[in-house]
């Protein structure tokens, strides 16, 4: 490699080694910018980067063609279409055929330059045999501007059907300039619509900290760029500035603004220990971060690239218009045929110049670009209106299932409730010591990641009890967790535990169903085979959890919470909530067997879950639902992540499904409709009845409006509240 070649390696990354995909075709993938080779549609960069400064290139280039067309079409308009404007005097000044000179040299530019793309485009989908919209263009604006050249250079060639009453044969040099003008002010606002589409990352991204104050290991502070951060450099935070990274307070507090990340408003309160999230905002107070996740770890970079991944995968309802599109132009191109043959047959004279302007009409208007169009905006939209509600969208085939989502499974611990639970009792059997119980029972529960057991850990921490180190070490999924500790056989768990081992005790049964009526999780703690002691652990439920639940009913979902907590505290809280079916004593491989037997029934069933435990059966529904506050492997196997991990987020992607399909089935009925009516009215139709005929540049103008018209409306999704 040269040297010249190491110089800017980040611009021949950029430029040269950057996956480029089309929007439409997610199948076509290369290395750099092109076209498709299916539908002729330029292809986007896979990942959405701030390293692309200015607009799209194709952006810039359609839009000089179009200016350039249009400067020359508006005198080339003008010039045709005089004499039916009763603008005469020009002509008169040139003569006929110095006219029609100065209108071929004002369309050549417009039609060879301005519209090349479209020919490119066209010739390649022939080569490909993938007919597409490009195909039709080309052909209708190429028949027209080849058909007008011959006319001037050799108007003796042409048969009586083609002459006018004065015996001269018209030309269409305007109707092919303005026609390319045209599909060029469509591509203008579709290339514009579709940067826009990931407007709201480009936002987050925009919004990220530059730069980081990291603290040297001899207290300097010094600002280096974010790049340069590394996992576990310590940086400081000041009041007001963006958190560089993410990672954990280990000095002083503030209030964060998360609602770049969450889409809450509301300050979060933050003190040592407590998770910080980069592009966030500081609040009034100063601390120290140690950095846990940089780069592409962060939260924000897999924000941005689950969006854009979103935004280029396929709902199911993208097949109608592909099965649509893939006979669709063939059968255009038969009916332009078909058209010529019948008006050069039985049209009025000249029947051959009608039967061309009816075929060239037929061509343009029946461009499918709207039908491509339709699902893909809406889509790519919506998971950018997602991404700034916390609500990131896996695939567009999760959205277009969550709308006929009637069921709803919930896990109990970290969806319905804060997922940080607290100790509320140790009780010792007679004889135990209760300080004994709980250092035993933490130093066991050191070794599990149950939120749970990291109550029961911090309680005896906040009491000062020194934990011992355990050996054996054994997590029983769904029962609880054994060991050995100061060479005693321990082991600690829930009522199922107990009786595998054989044990028993009438009087703790009683008092842990006392507790677990109030709601809370009650662990047996057993040494050497005798029942010691229980402890009484209580999660909260979160504040949003009620009226959530409340707006999810009358959304219309049937919700069922499945948990593997007893049924006593299982029922006390449901009943505490409203919750339709309560299902407790849930292992794990229970809660894909309750979705599956649900499914069987005929139900569509979403799942919300936040552990390891839920990836089965998150998978298992017809829609996963992760809560961001959750386990990597939740996240992953769901269709839906919560940034918050509340269930306001249910209701938000609840709300942004049903607009998303309505949105769709409003684009597709449009695009369908549109093309059903326009190709025949184009063909001549209505001819007879009312002697209307549609002029090609009509045609052009009418698909590009519809297109136009298709983008604005999936663009409604931008402003949805949520």
């Amino acid at each position: 490699m040269s040297h010249h070649s190491e110089e800017k390696p980040s611009v021949v990354s950029n430029s040269l080694t950057a996956i480029y995909t089309c929007p439409m075709h997610l199948e076509i993938e290369q290395v750099g910018p092109g076209e498709c080779p299916i539908c002729g549609m330029a292809l986007e960069p896979k990942s959405i980067s701030l390293d692309e400064e200015g607009p799209n290139p194709e952006l810039i280039d359609f839009r000089r063609r179009f200016t350039v067309g249009a400067i020359l079409a508006v005198p080339l308009l003008i010039l045709s279409m005089g004499p039916f404007l009763g603008i005469t005097g020009i002509r008169a000044f040139f003569g006929e055929q110095i006219t029609l000179w100065i209108e071929l040299a004002l369309a050549t530019p417009v039609i060879l330059w301005s519209g090349w793309p479209f020919f490119v485009r066209a010739v390649k989908s022939v080569i490909n045999f993938n007919l597409n919209m490009f195909t039709l263009i080309g052909m209708g604006v190429g028949a027209a501007y080849g058909f007008s050249i011959v006319a001037v250079l050799f108007p003796e060639i042409f048969p009586d059907g083609f002459r006018q009453a004065d015996g001269t044969v018209g030309v269409y040099f305007e109707a092919g300039a303005v026609i390319v003008v045209l599909v060029l002010l469509g591509q203008v606002l579709e290339l514009r619509a579709r940067e826009r589409t990931g407007s709201a990352i480009r936002a987050l991204l925009d919004l990220a900290a530059k730069t980081a104050r990291i603290i040297r290991d001899d207290g300097r502070e010094e600002e280096i760029p974010l790049e340069h951060v590394m996992v576990g450099d310590r940086l400081r935070v000041r009041p007001g500035d963006k958190i560089p990274v993410d990672g954990v307070v280990v000095e002083g507090h503030s209030s964060v603004d998360e609602s770049m990340i969450s889409g809450e408003p509301v300050p979060v309160e933050k003190t040592t220990g407590d998770d910080v999230t980069g592009a966030t905002i500081n609040g009034s107070g100063t601390f120290v971060i140690e950095a846990r996740r940089v780069g592409a770890d962060t939260i924000l970079s897999q924000i941005v690239e689950m969006v854009a991944n979103a935004q280029r995968s396929r709902a199911p309802i993208q097949k109608i218009a592909d099965r649509v599109s893939g006979k669709f132009v063939p059968a255009v191109i038969a009916v332009a045929l078909l058209s010529f043959i019948a008006w050069s047959i039985w049209g009025p004279e000249p029947a051959m110049a009608y039967g061309l302007v009816s075929a060239v009409a037929v061509l343009i208007i029946a461009c499918p670009c709207a039908l491509g169009l339709a699902t893909p905006m809406s889509i790519m939209t919506a998971t950018g209106r997602g991404a700034q509600a916390g609500v990131l969208i896996k695939n567009a085939e999760a959205l277009e299932r969550f709308a006929k989502v009637d069921t709803l499974l919930v896990d109990k611990t970290g969806t319905l409730t804060v997922g940080k639970p607290q100790l509320t009792a140790v009780l010792p059997e007679p004889g135990q010591d209760e300080q004994e119980i709980l250092r035993l029972a933490a130093s066991l529960e050191r070794g599990s990641e149950h939120p749970l057991a990291e109550a029961i850990v911090s309680a005896a921490e906040e009491r000062g009890i020194t934990l011992v180190k355990i050996s054996e070490f054994e997590a029983i999924i769904g029962k609880g967790v054994r060991g050995v500790v100061d060479g005693k056989k321990l082991a600690l768990g829930n009522a199922r535990l107990v009786s595998d081992l054989g044990l028993e005790s009438a009087r703790l049964m009683e008092v842990a169903n006392a507790r677990r009526d109030e709601g809370e999780t009650v662990m047996f703690v057993m040494v050497d085979g005798e029942i010691a002691g229980l402890v009484a652990v209580a999660d909260p439920i979160k504040e949003t959890t009620s009226e959530a639940l409340k707006e999810l009913h009358r959304q219309g979902f049937h919700i069922i919470m499945a948990t593997g907590d007893n049924e006593r505290t299982a029922k006390a809280i449901g009943a505490r909530l409203g919750i339709d079916d309560i299902r407790a004593d849930v292992m794990p491989e229970d809660k894909a067997r309750i979705i599956q037997e649900l499914q069987a029934a005929g139900k569509s069933v979403a799942m919300a879950g936040d552990g390891v435990n839920d990836a089965p059966a998150l998978a298992q529904a017809d829609v996963g639902i992760a809560m961001g506050t959750g386990a990597d492997v939740a996240i992953e196997s769901a269709g839906f992540t919560l940034i918050r991990g509340d269930l306001n987020g249910i209701v938000r992607a609840r709300r942004l499904s049903v607009a998303t399909m309505r949105n769709i089935s409003q684009n597709l009925f449009f695009a369908l409709a549109y093309n059903t009516l326009g190709v025949p009215v184009a063909a001549g139709i209505l001819y007879p009845f009312f002697g209307l005929l549609i002029s090609p540049m009509f045609a052009a103008a009418a698909m590009s409006f519809s297109s136009v018209s298709v983008i604005s409306n999936a663009l409604r999704l931008r402003g949805l509240k949520l």
